[in-house]
């Protein structure tokens, strides 16, 4: 069977579906290619002097690992001389970075956490790359306000996991695609087109650990789920959590379930731990694609317009059924208030 290589997928898109500008094609393919150069670092763990922690913190005032810091810097010099993009912005800076003069400014916007799950860097779990792509506003010069768009207005959003395989999972508006690196070829083949979200499902990921202070919603949806045959749900429910949400949510792309990483009342004052533009927007537009939902226990995520660059929000996304169930849940409790 012929196989088919990201460029010439992405090509057809453009050229079928009108889903891929030549501008975004070149930007999917450099980003590819930079995780491809990420992939091999990582693979190298303690070969590659890569392993451990560096001696700083990100914007959120998390110990950077050195591949964070690696994979920022990759991501940032392979995307700012192409001339497709105008800046980008990085889980790990604090501010946006424009694209130096000396090159052309393009006209999108490139937003991404270098390397999901970091924690896991150390004991060779699966970590990741997650992008997001919007279009910078019409107007001269480019600033960080450019950046504060809802999710709905993602052109392409997508993932690469380094796992067992790297593999890189894409959306342009067109259903979900999954491309796995030939490392022989150097090249991302399609291997599955179409990828679809079971409605129902038998299993959640959240960290248990953090019961004791989430709401009540979340409280009795999981309270149910423990219950299992016996209780209100009248099935058994297994609980499945990496840790690297790049990780929890392949899974679920791949066989369904459902991800949660809720309000948490020691910081009260936050809406939630995961950043709204690197991480929620790109998983919960993947989700969608794939017939999931996606909310923050009271809205569509991709309906909330960002407040800062680093905005967080709660999360629940997955099988369709699941989501809508403890949304139901926050909204019932917040009519009632």
């Amino acid at each position: 069977m012929k196989k088919t290589y990201l460029t010439r997928y992405l090509v057809e898109q453009e050229r079928n579906h009108g889903h891929v500008p030549p501008g975004l094609r070149l930007l999917l393919e450099v980003v590819a290619r930079a995780c491809k150069r990420i992939s091999l670092a990582v693979n190298k763990g303690a070969l590659g002097d890569v392993m451990g922690s560096a001696d700083s913190a990100n914007v959120q005032g998390e110990i950077q690992k050195r591949l964070d810091i690696i994979a920022n810097e990759v991501l940032i010099e392979a995307n700012e001389w192409g001339g497709h993009l105008a800046a980008m912005a990085s889980e790990e800076m604090e501010g946006i970075h424009v694209v130096p003069n000396r090159y052309p400014q393009g006209e999108y916007l490139l937003l991404f956490d270098p390397l999901d799950g970091s924690s896991n860097i150390d004991v060779n779990v699966s970590i990741g790359t997650i992008f997001s792509v919007l279009v910078k506003p019409e107007g001269a010069g480019v600033s960080e306000q450019d950046f504060l768009q809802a999710g709905a207005k993602q052109v392409a959003a997508g993932y690469c996991v380094f796992g067992p395989q790297t593999t890189l999972v894409l959306t342009v508006g067109d259903g979900v695609s999954v491309f796995t690196l030939d490392r022989e070829q150097g090249s991302f083949v399609l291997t599955q087109e179409h990828l679809r979200i079971p409605e129902d499902t038998k299993e959640f990921a959240v960290n248990m650990s953090n019961q004791r202070h989430w709401a009540e919603p979340v409280q009795r949806y999981i309270n149910e789920c423990l219950q299992g045959r016996d209780g209100p749900r009248g099935k058994d429910f297994n609980m499945r959590w990496v840790g690297s949400m790049v990780a929890d949510v392949h899974r679920i792309l791949t066989r369904g379930g459902i991800f949660m990483y809720p309000w948490d009342k020691r910081e009260p004052e936050k809406p939630g731990k995961l950043r709204l533009m690197y991480e929620a927007n790109p998983m919960s537009w993947l989700i969608e694609q794939a017939g999931g939902a996606a909310t923050d226990g009271q809205q569509r995520i991709m309906d909330i317009t960002p407040s800062a660059l680093h905005a967080r929000v709660s999360v629940f996304m997955g099988s369709r059924n699941e989501v809508e169930r403890v949304t139901g849940y926050h909204l019932s409790e917040a009519g009632q208030a």
